[in-house]
């Protein structure tokens, strides 16, 4: 490692969206202040309503509580500091600022990862073995299941977070990013960083693509079992059970595999702070609606639910 004076950047400047003009910047602020709100208001309304619903006292609804409580985070790490860009026009993250905000980045990142891994495991064992699945994913087992989903992105984010800001910052701190990403980050170091970069890349490989494969292998033998149904009805009930969940994870994969894994020269900083929006703003607010409407359990538990709070309200009136 190259020595040098880390201690000469005290704060990076987030360049965000400054270069497009101020009224577009207005209408981006409105935009992803609707967006966070939607998003916010939608995942703590499936952690509530998994809560307060015995019906959805599930393994699948527990790791679909687990996957809110990644978006929240997820959205809680990013999106403030990008609205506060538009309002007040704070360009301005301290030095550890910006290494809490990647730290935390990185942690949901990968929890996220693992948690629609084990959910595509879930509804494996639900399709291809229905008789032995209260057995088999009992509340031990998801408790195990969700801690192994959760404890990936300590390790990955405290080596990946300490090694870039143990590198010297000497000159430039402006980031060309809307919150505090490796690459960005990465290319303002002053040192060599070959080693690091070679790191960066095997890692991400393998935080993506194990999980992935473990979806893959999963959804090829849920695919396999329902073929073997002979009623239409039954096949369609089946696919019914996981289809929101494979709409969720093509969404997440395929705008982090554009983002991370597209050759530089088709990189351009703008077009992957478009790419980022999808998988850190976009997805999370999308995850709660594609499980709300293509779910006839949730629907009805939310109806449920507010039965249960107009009910409640009445009676407090009453009183």
């Amino acid at each position: 490692m190259a020595g040098g004076n880390r201690t000469s950047v005290s704060e990076f400047i987030l360049l965000s969206f400054s270069s497009l003009p101020a009224e577009i910047q207005s209408l981006l602020f409105m935009t992803f202040l609707i967006i966070y709100v939607i998003t916010l208001m939608g995942n703590s309304l499936i952690i509530l309503v998994t809560l307060a619903d015995i019906m959805l006292h599930s393994p699948m609804y527990f790791f679909l509580r687990n996957l809110s409580v990644v978006e929240i985070g997820f959205n809680l790490v990013v999106v403030p500091k990008m609205l506060g860009t538009f309002l007040a026009q704070d360009t301005t993250i301290s030095f550890l600022g910006c290494a809490v905000q990647m730290y935390l980045f990185f942690f949901f990142g990968v929890a996220e990862c693992f948690l629609l891994a084990t959910m595509a495991y879930d509804r494996y064992v639900a399709i291809c073995n229905p008789l032995h699945y209260p057995v088999i994913m009992n509340q031990i087992t998801c408790a195990k299941l969700a801690a192994v989903s959760w404890f990936p992105g300590f390790p990955v984010a405290t080596v990946q977070t300490t090694w870039l800001f143990s590198f010297p910052f000497c000159g430039n701190n402006k980031v060309n990013h809307f919150f505090c990403d490796s690459p960005p980050v990465l290319r303002l170091v002053c040192a060599n960083t070959a080693l690091f970069e070679i790191y960066a890349i095997i890692g991400t490989i393998l935080v993506v693509m194990t999980p992935c494969t473990l979806i893959l292998c999963s959804y090829s033998h849920i695919a396999a079992t329902i073929l073997k149904i002979p009623s239409a009805k039954g096949k369609r009930k089946a696919f019914s059970t996981c289809s929101s969940h494979l709409l969720v994870v093509s969404l997440f994969y395929v705008s982090l595999s554009l983002t991370y894994f597209r050759p530089k020269s088709n990189n351009s900083p703008e077009s992957k702070k478009l790419l980022s929006l999808s998988y850190t703003i976009v997805t999370p607010m999308l995850n709660p609606i594609i499980y709300s409407l293509r779910n006839n359990e949730v629907k009805n538990a939310l109806s449920r639910t507010f039965r249960k709070a107009v009910g409640l309200r009445n009676h407090i009136l009453q009183t």
